[in-house]
């Protein structure tokens, strides 16, 4: 597969697995687009992903036809849930979403119903071998001692989970909860297991961590330990579930070394990017699963590590918009017209060959969405020469065009004491060739080529060129806006990084596919000037 694209519904605040799956994706060098689906524009995590989906809530009757809509407009090859309350319409769904051609990474309905089930969630780990709370839906028959807990039956993140000290404050609880069960309190160490396996449940990793600070049922804190006795008991429950993809179990251990199993998660959880931090690279697992690689049981983790997490905001829409004092543009077909450097590049490779007619039959060639040289060079007879012409369109002294408009922006700009940047990907050279045949090399104070920090992967979406810019001209984020065209990369860096940014609508851009609803566009450079 040249590219793959990824879908999480539920995205909310999962800034930590969209960020390792973009650094699997670099690591491995696959091609990844990552969607992110919510039913709020203001989750976090959909700056971070490459596209922003908005659906309706997940219990409303049109959710499973707006992620199908989705699936396929989009081209999803995999959609990931990472929150529990659509596990189990989507795992029931499955069939419908892989007839569109998009798996589900979610286990199989019967196991999700365990786990939403505490209930039966207790009766599913003394099936597997191990120790858990035993439980009650009806407070009045609880029987075993005080401290007690209750929580909702069906419930995720600790809300409405308690300790109780006697049956006073049990009864006026269970009243206040409705639907729960009443377990005896465990005191010991608490631990998570972040578990994957692959698509017919075997084991990839089994990481346990200690939870050693936690807030709202999500760690904040977390050292990890590749505890025998725990991954064995873990290994009972892969044995008995069968998961398909992530899962997370949750045990108390007591004073007596004895385990007991208290909760069990099908999807990641909160601190699963944790464990892929510690060497569970489960993300790289993963795409390496889509591609059909066989993936072996790991357990090469760092023993010990421990992690700390932090909040830490993005901006999702800017208020009051403050002082421009610095402006990043990008190159391609926001400067001046990217179209205009291919036609002059069969041109010159058209000079090359000896005929000029084939700089047009290349263009009908790339219309067409074909790799327009290797097709030329295949309908002439001359395709031992393709290195050569690559070479010659990539190093050619092009015949371009600024957009009208640019250059009296720059000197605006300029004369208002505005700083001024380019920020392109590309072949240095080419690039290099672009920004002095449209004089840009003159006009902008400064400019960086991705590809010369250190390669491709420094190419958009990757956000350094852009630290880098900001720490030269000694700025503020928020008092730079940047410009570009393309919506897939351009504008993810600018907004985690705070920048203020702008869409220029390029409606003959190589790139264009529509324009969404709520999108802040300028259409030339002259309604730029007045935006600025």
């Amino acid at each position: 597969m040249n590219e793959w694209h990824i879908l999480f519904t539920g995205v909310g605040r999962r800034v930590e697995l969209v960020q390792a799956f973009r650094e699997a994706s670099l690591v491995l060098d696959k091609r990844l687009k990552l969607y992110g689906a919510d039913s709020s524009f203001l989750a976090p995590a959909s700056a971070y992903c490459d596209f922003y989906r908005q659906v309706c809530g997940m219990q409303e009757d049109g959710y499973v036809s707006e992620l199908l809509d989705i699936c396929r407009k989009d081209g999803i090859h995999l959609l990931i849930p990472v929150i529990d309350t659509d596990l189990l319409i989507l795992s029931e769904k499955k069939h419908i979403f892989e007839q569109a051609g998009t798996k589900v990474l979610v286990s199989d309905p019967d196991k999700i119903r365990i786990c939403r089930d505490k209930n039966l969630t207790a009766h599913f780990f003394t099936d597997c071998g191990l120790n858990a709370p035993a439980s009650v839906s009806d407070w009045k028959k609880y029987s075993c001692g005080f401290p007690a807990f209750i929580k909702p039956k069906d419930g995720s993140s600790s809300i409405n989970a308690f300790k109780m000290e006697n049956q006073t404050e049990l009864a006026v609880c269970a009243e206040r909860i409705g639907d729960y069960i009443v377990q005896p309190f465990i005191s010991g160490t608490e631990y998570t297991v972040d578990i994957f396996a692959d698509f017919h449940g075997n084991p990839v990793y089994i990481v346990p961590r200690i939870r050693l600070a936690v807030r709202a049922g999500e760690v904040l804190k977390t050292q990890i330990t590749m505890d025998r006795q725990i991954m064995e008991e873990c290994a009972k429950i892969i044995e008995k579930f069968h998961p398909c993809g992530p899962l997370t179990v949750q045990l108390i251990r007591d004073g007596n070394h004895t385990d007991h199993f208290i909760e069990i998660n099908p999807r990641y959880g909160g601190g699963a990017p944790l464990s892929m931090k510690a060497g569970a690279k489960s993300a790289e697992a993963l795409l390496g699963l889509l591609d059909a690689e066989r993936v072996c049981y790991k357990r090469q983790i760092h023993e010990g590590a421990i992690y700390s997490r932090f909040e830490q905001s993005v901006c999702m829409k800017t208020g009051r918009t403050l002082p421009v004092k610095g402006v990043i543009f990008d190159l391609d077909d926001t400067l001046y017209p990217e179209k205009e450097y291919v036609k002059s590049g069969y041109q010159a490779v058209a000079g090359y060959l000896g005929q000029k007619d084939l700089a047009e039959m290349m263009w009908r060639f790339f219309l067409d969405g074909k790799p327009a040289i290797d097709e030329c060079l295949k309908q002439t007879g001359r395709e031992d020469e393709l290195e050569e012409c690559v070479k010659i369109y990539r190093s050619h002294q092009p015949l371009i065009r600024l957009y009208d408009g640019v250059a009296e922006l720059m000197e605006l700009l300029k004369s208002r004491g505005i700083r001024t940047g380019i920020i392109t990907d590309g072949r240095p050279r080419g690039q290099e060739n672009k920004l002095r045949a449209l004089g840009l090399d003159q006009m902008a104070e400064d400019i960086i080529i991705t590809d010369r920090l250190g390669g491709s992967q420094f190419r958009k979406p990757c956000d350094i060129a852009f630290r880098i810019m900001a720490r030269r001209w000694k700025l503020p984020c928020e008092n730079i806006i940047y410009i570009g065209d393309n919506l897939c990369k351009d504008f993810q860096a600018p907004a985690q990084l705070g920048m203020q940014w702008l869409w220029f609508l390029n409606k003959d851009s190589l790139y264009y596919s529509g324009t969404p609803e709520g999108m802040d566009y300028v259409t030339d450079m002259y309604e730029l000037q007045k935006r600025i």
